[in-house]
């Protein structure tokens, strides 16, 4: 939709999915779902294994063409607003600040971006578009967010085990039945897998360590192969909504909107977001051009929310509204459950499941729970957390202030 013929353009969209496994994991062997079997959710025919950073930059490129201005190195901090309350822009933040909160000989003074309208794509959890939220009481009778954190590994694997187009996806263990969480797979071009792990954050048990159970995973008999003889080239962790349709927010207020994760666009049932994101985004943009037209600005983009329940986005995460909640009662209750709603009924179940509880309120006090004695890491196909962050791409001045504040 975005860009009919990209398939006659030079892109990093090169590697069509060519099989698709669903694996239930025990301890030492595994299930596989029957393809025929296999809920619409997990089939991927038609989609493609990407780096999703490529593909960022390469729709950079084309917005730049077409005249976008791209600030990479710079984060909004601060949402500004008109004297009538409507947002105006965002404000940077200051560049150059000491450890002790004072400038520095190479301090900048953040930047002040005004627009008729602002779109607020943050991610997950962004701090600004929490403060939209309370602000304009945008999750006014809604259910609440619920939401999973990610971690995902790079590898450079052995030809003689890579399979480009290859998806597989997990469930079971190492988690037990009352976690919620699983596994990606996915074969790159030039002998690149990304793996990844999500964890629920609803978990129990406080001893639960989502970076240890990734690792543990990755010596499945099933899934240790893969990495054999290979190589881990990067490493990554970010949160993820998984709350769905019924934990949407209010998409606008005056002067802007929520695209993307921000809103909390992800489809749970399929771990994706980024065609959701791009789609809501979309939208947006529609409804913000025939504003413009119009000469309005700094009023709410009704047309957005309208487009979207008019749109197969919303048909998408309607039929999967029930999906994590489903998934909260268990894996063996909810993955049939699942099955049903989305293999027997194509997701059109009669009754509309919701979140009743946040993340937080499901954790347990250390002392009602076992602790749990993960395996030393043996540096070729498991690792700690130090040697991960190095491989995370992420650098910071030495005398810069903690970016986290109590």
């Amino acid at each position: 939709e975005l860009i009919p013929d990209w398939k006659s353009q030079d892109t990093p969209i090169k590697t069509p999915v060519v099989e698709d496994r669903l694996l239930m994991l025990t301890e030492t062997g595994s299930v596989r779902t029957p393809e025929a079997l296999l809920p619409a959710c997990f089939k991927n025919h038609g989609n493609y294994v990407v780096s999703l950073g490529a593909v960022c930059r390469w729709l950079g490129q084309k917005a730049e063409e077409l005249g976008v201005e791209i600030y990479p190195g710079f984060a909004a901090a601060e949402v500004l607003y008109n004297e009538n309350g409507s947002v105006k822009g965002v404000a940077t933040g200051d560049m150059g600040i000491g450890r002790d909160g004072k400038p520095t000989a190479n301090h900048q003074v953040g930047m002040e971006l005004h627009g008729k309208y602002t779109f607020f794509a943050e991610g997950c959890r962004g701090h600004l578009g929490k403060q939209l939220q309370n602000r304009f009481g945008l999750r006014d009778g809604v259910d609440p967010q619920v939401y999973g954190i990610g971690i995902k590994e790079l590898w450079e694997v052995a030809p003689a085990v890579h399979k480009p187009g290859l998806v597989v996806h997990t469930a079971g263990w190492p988690l037990d039945a009352q976690t919620y969480g699983g596994s990606f797979l996915y074969h790159m071009e030039a002998n690149l897998v990304a793996v990844g792990y999500v964890v629920g954050l609803a978990y129990t048990n406080p001893y639960l360590s989502p970076f240890e159970e990734f690792q543990r995973y990755k010596t499945h008999p099933v899934i240790r192969p893969f990495f054999e003889g290979g190589k881990r080239i990067s490493y990554g962790a970010r949160a993820i909504t998984a709350g769905g349709i019924m934990s949407l927010p209010k998409l606008v207020f005056p002067g802007g909107c929520l695209v993307g994760d921000d809103a909390g666009f992800l489809n749970a049932s399929r771990i994706k977001g980024t065609h959701t994101a791009i789609k809501s985004g979309m939208l947006a943009a529609e409804a913000a051009f025939e504003a413009l037209q119009a000469n309005r600005q700094s009023d709410e983009l009704a047309r957005y929310p309208e487009a979207f329940k008019d749109s197969w986005l919303f048909e998408e995460l309607w039929r999967a509204r029930n999906f994590k909640q489903w998934m909260a009662k268990g894996l063996h209750l909810g993955s049939a459950m699942v099955g049903i709603e989305q293999f027997l009924l194509g997701g059109k179940f009669p009754w509309t499941l919701h979140h009743r509880h946040e993340d937080h309120q499901m954790l347990k006090a250390a002392s009602e729970c076992t602790p749990i004695a993960y395996p030393k890491p043996d540096g070729k196909i498991t690792f700690d957390r130090l040697s991960s962050v190095f491989l995370s791409n992420t650098a910071h001045e030495e005398d810069q202030p903690c970016h986290l504040t109590l």
